[in-house]
This record gives structure tokens, sequence and C-alpha cells, in this order.
């Protein structure tokens, strides 16, 4: 299922002093020790869209690791994504010096409501006018959960039950309670909003429940652009259903091509096109403009990543308690209610051994995805590669000594690859959808679920905007003799 396509980028971030290689904060050139700075984000966001990245992807987890050795202390002294900041706050201050850079936040659903999520990302969506994407996350730390006054996280497949729930009724008030037309503005008859094209949505699910109008008006796209991370068993299949992007991991080619083409049929089996979904692996780049000197940032870069906080936070993703382990031991494979994709890569995926001490270091052997360390020119062979061999759309550029790592990319590598046509020279116009699926208009696809939540416009005299003719726009609603009077139902949009 390969075709040739446009590689994509996405530099990959947390609010924290350490992301996913442990310890580089203490590196004497790395600013991300100012990460609870505007001005650091603001630099940050104008780097990337200097490189025509395509956006910025905030990771963020809610909880601490406490799985190494039963305690918090490891991921405390090394700054394993501790301390952390909510990544929805910086977004407006990015959008403001940017003008096409898209923004995929990380927010966990688990501990939100539909009715409150949906206002914010319909906020976001507004400022930074349509460059808003949302990576759905159901999270896997017990330590959040009990933060939350919760005994324990969900069960690993029940999170993805809540997950259809939350969402079902996110995309009723997003595309369903507010018509197209709704908001009028009109000074002379002194109308803001014209309150019959304005729909209550009643949802009566399993985890969650909604009673009310959408408190946000419509916004570029409605829907945010919809990431998700999911790469188990259950994952995909909520990844293949509901994603519009998707991050994956795998330390070998063979073991990413299986997860794609795994996601890509899963998608089919939806009913959706297997290219509808935009597929990013995460990938350490780390260039200079020869491989010699590259060799040299490698271990320059390699002294300052702290082992066990490297471990600390190996432990947190997978729920495996890493300090019980010989550093030459390798990983058995242990079914565990956290990451359960990147145990199976581990383990029961990859063609040799992984030990725990590999694991540990900035290394090929320790990175769970592309590692590429080169010139120019070899950095671009990789990187072309991987997505030929693999599939996939393109790479989730890991931080490393921050900003430097990204500037490097952005000097170096994206002229090399403009030079050989894989690589955009400038932005598409329109919003993070339209950039991501050129020709597709702002709004969800007509094969995505949320679309069958869709609402035209009541009065069917005037145009409908771009898309909205489609069958699958229309939203489902019961019989009147279902509510207290014909007129309450008739503005409401409620359980199928």
């Amino acid at each position: 299922m390969t075709r040739p396509r446009e590689l994509r980028f996405n530099a990959f971030n947390m609010t924290a002093p350490s992301h996913n290689w442990a310890g580089l904060w203490s590196h004497p050139r790395d600013a991300s020790i100012d990460y609870n700075t505007l001005e650091y984000w603001a630099d940050y966001a104008r780097t990337a869209e200097r490189g025509l990245l395509d956006g910025i992807f905030l990771a963020d987890v809610f909880g601490v690791y406490d799985v190494y050795r039963g305690n918090a202390d490891a991921a405390a002294h090394h700054a394993v994504q501790l301390p952390n900041a909510d990544p929805t706050l910086l977004v407006s201050a990015m959008a403001l010096v940017t003008h096409h850079l898209g923004f995929g936040i990380t927010s966990n659903l688990t501990f939100e409501h539909p009715y409150q999520l949906a206002r914010k990302f319909s906020t976001l969506d507004h400022l930074t006018k349509g460059r808003i994407g949302w990576n759905i996350v159901t999270g896997y730390l017990d330590s959040g959960a009990r933060g939350m006054g919760l005994p324990a996280n969900r069960a690993h497949d029940d999170r993805y039950d809540a997950a259809e729930d939350f969402l079902t009724a996110a995309y009723k008030l997003w595309e369903g309670s507010w018509e197209d037309d709704a908001v009028r503005r009109d000074r002379g008859s002194r109308i803001f909003t014209d309150p019959a094209k304005l729909h209550r949505v009643v949802h009566n699910g399993q985890y969650f429940k909604v009673d009310g109008i959408h408190l946000a008006e419509p916004s570029p796209q409605r829907t945010p652009l919809l990431y998700q991370a999911g790469a188990s068993k259950r994952g995909r299949a909520f990844a293949a259903r509901h994603s519009e992007a998707i991050f994956l991991n795998g330390q070998t080619k063979p073991i990413l091509a299986r997860a794609v083409r795994e996601i890509r049929e899963a998608a089919k089996a939806y009913g959706r096109d297997p290219y509808d979904i935009r597929l990013f692996a995460g990938a350490t780049v780390i260039v200079a403009p020869t491989r010699a000197e590259a060799n040299d940032l490698l271990e320059d870069y390699a002294r300052h990543v702290d082992q066990t906080g490297q471990l600390a936070l190996l432990s947190g993703w997978t729920g495996i308690d890493f300090s019980t382990y010989r550093p030459d031991q390798p990983i058995e494979y242990v079914e565990s209610n956290a990451i359960q994709s990147m145990v199976e890569n581990f383990t029961v995926r990859s063609d040799r051994p992984v030990n725990v001490g590999d694991l540990a270091r900035l290394s090929r052997a320790g990175a769970r995805s592309p590692f590429v360390v080169g010139s120019p020119q070899d950095v671009a062979d990789e990187l072309i590669a991987w997505a030929d061999e693999t599939d996939v759309d393109g790479f989730n550029l890991f931080r490393l000594v921050a900003p430097e790592s990204l500037n490097a990319f952005v000097d170096l590598v994206v002229p090399e690859l403009q030079s050989r046509g894989v690589y955009k020279t400038v932005y598409r116009d329109g919003t993070l959808r339209e950039k991501l699926f050129p020709g597709r208009g702002p709004r969800l696809h007509s094969t995505h679920p949320g679309a069958r939540l869709r609402r035209l416009r009541s009065n069917p005299t005037r145009p409908n905007s771009k898309g909205d003719a489609h069958p699958f726009a229309r939203c489902s609603r019961n019989a009147a003799a279902s509510a207290p009077s014909a007129a309450r139902d008739r503005r409401s949009v409620r359980d199928e």
C-alpha cells in the first residue's frame, strides 16, 4: 500500500524540563529548563514554522512516574516529565507569533468531561484560526487516577470503551449543536445568534452524560484535527475508527511497517480510505554538517542522558519496574495496564532480545523508533528509506537539546529534503486539516463517524457550506413523542 508522498514533520515536545530522553535538560546548551516561560515556546514555534513543519505536537502525562522502585523519587530527582505544566495554555502565545504552524495538544479524556473539553478546543480552534488538533489519550498512570481521588485507572480496554462514549458526546457538541449560520452578528437588528438554530445536546452514555447547548460557536474546523497514539490491538481499532493522524513507534522497519499495515487495514474495515489517516513515526535525529561531527554530537548528548531517569521513564510507560532487572537482562513480555504496544515491540515483535541496559542509553539500541545520526544527506537518505519501507507519512521529531537540535534540522535537513522534491517549499493555505489533507475542506471527512452527527442549515433555501451536502452530513434525533414537548425534541441532538 505504498505510494509517493510529501514527507511531513512535527516537532515533538512537552511542557516539562525533560521529555523522551531523560537528563538532557542538564546539557549546557539546552534551554528547556525555561519550559515554563512564554519566550521559550514563542521562539520554539518560530523555528518550527521557519522550517515549514506541519506542527508542534505537545505530549502530556497526567500523574507521576512512580513504578520504578515503587516511588517517584527518581522522576523528581532527574526531572522525568516532572514538573509538568498544562500544554493547552501555551498555544495562544505560539499561535500569535506564527501563521501556519499547527498545534497538537495531548489531553486526557479520563479526567475531563465532553462538555468542558469541547469548549476548550473550540476556543483554541478560534484563537489559532483553525490550527488546533487534539491528541486523544485515556491515561495509563495510576498516580494520576489517585491524584483525582480514584483508587486506580480503568482497565486498559475499559478506557477505550469510555473514550468511544466521550467522543460520541463531543461530536454531538461540535458538529450538531450549532447550525452553520446560527451566528448572525447583526448589529442592525441587534441579533447576535438566532436561537432557532441552536440545538440542545442530550447524551446519556455509559460513562458520560450531557444535557446542554455547546458553549462555543462553530470554529473553523468545528471538530479539532484528531490525533491518537494507541497501537495495542484495542488502541488500533479505536484509532482506525476515529483518528486523522496517528503517532507510532517501532525500533525496526519491520515492526513499524506491521503497525502501519494493521492500522490502514483496520481503517478500511471501518469504511475509511486507508490514507485518510496520516501516520507519524517518532524519530530521534542528530544532524551536523558532516557525519563525523554528527557522531561527535551524539557522544556529547549521550553523556547527559541519565540512565536511572531513563529507566524510571520506561518503567512508567510499560508498567514494569526495571529496577528489578540487571542491565544485561532481556525484557520479558508482561501484560500491564500501561502502554501495551511498547512492551510488545520490545519483546514479541522484536527480532532480537532487548536488554534493559540498552534502553537506558542514547543509542540506536535504546531508541523505541527510528534513530538517525549523520550529515544532512545521511539523514535524508534514512528518513526517506523509513517512509518508503514502512509506509509512514512523516515523523515526530523527538526533542533532544533545545533549540539546538530543531535548528539543526531546519537549517540542514529541510533544504536537503526540498532539493529531493519530498518536502514542501511553502505552506498551503487553510486550516490544519486542510494542510494535512489538501482539497478536503476544513471539516471532518464524510466517512468519519463524527460527520454523521453534522447538522445542516435548517433553511433549505439558503446555500450550504462546502461539503455539508453529503448524505452523512445530518444529525439524527428521536421522535418528538420521546421528549416532554415536540418543540423541545425538535431542537435537541439525542442519542441514536
